[in-house]
């Protein structure tokens, strides 16, 4: 058994461009199907976010509409309760990634408003992508990455080949002229590869120990990728 960090937004809004709080935090699916494939493998997982809050989740994730009807959102209600994690996280201030065989980060929106700007979350990105350990990261959690850039404007994950919520899927999804910045662009900006699917269907590119998922259909494959990578 290995222990997995989940780090987590703290957030229960994202800033829009005009000021105003869109209701948000993590994405269920991103947090419930990885949740699953790790444990099931045997592993430990615990959750760590900024100072220790307990994370929200978005509820537009548990909607009838993202689960494909109200039978569906009831057994991801279901399986989302069953995470006792959730309800005891750490404080990343205090984490030390060289404790854990695998990092992981959920998305949804929140991380777009904490974890983008949050150097503890950096600081974690960058020492798991320079230990070798398997780094996965899915749909709007890529903004963590964002974190990890210098005075220099430089990344260390400039060049490597990834994926991220894209700019088609957050048009598509009502947000796109309402947000002060979009995802892929960031991305990009910083250096990196972005590599787009079409929208909602999985995508999970590798590149090295860096492992990312495009949206929520990608993180149960994301995790399965790092569950082999753990061996």
């Amino acid at each position: 058994m290995a222990k997995i960090l989940f780090v987590m937004t703290g957030s229960d809004h994202w800033t829009l461009a005009d000021g105003t709080r869109h209701p948000t935090g993590f994405w269920a699916e991103e947090a419930v199907a990885p949740h699953e494939v790790f444990t099931a493998a045997g592993h430990e997982i615990v959750v760590a976010t900024p100072g220790g809050v307990v994370p929200t989740v978005d509820r537009a994730s548990l909607a009838p509409e993202a689960n494909g009807g109200r039978e569906g959102a009831d057994t991801m209600a279901k399986r989302l309760e069953s995470i006792d994690e959730l309800r005891r996280p750490v404080k990343l201030e205090d984490v030390d990634p060289a404790g854990y065989a695998a990092v992981f980060y959920p998305g949804g929106h929140g991380p777009m408003e904490d974890l983008a700007v949050n150097a503890d979350s950096a600081a974690v990105l960058t020492r798991t992508l320079e230990s070798g350990r398997p780094l996965g990261v899915v749909c709007h959690a890529p903004a963590a990455l964002l974190a990890t850039v210098g005075a220099d404007g430089g990344s260390p994950f400039a060049g490597y080949r990834l994926t991220g919520f894209s700019n088609a899927e957050e048009r598509q999804a009502g947000l796109a002229d309402r947000a002060k910045w979009l995802l892929q662009d960031r991305l990009v900006a910083m250096g990196a590869e972005y590599a787009e699917a079409e929208p909602w269907s999985p995508n999970v590119v590798a590149d090295r120990n860096l492992y990312t998922g495009q949206n929520p259909a990608s993180s149960g494959p994301l995790a399965a990728e790092l569950v082999k990578a753990l061996g």
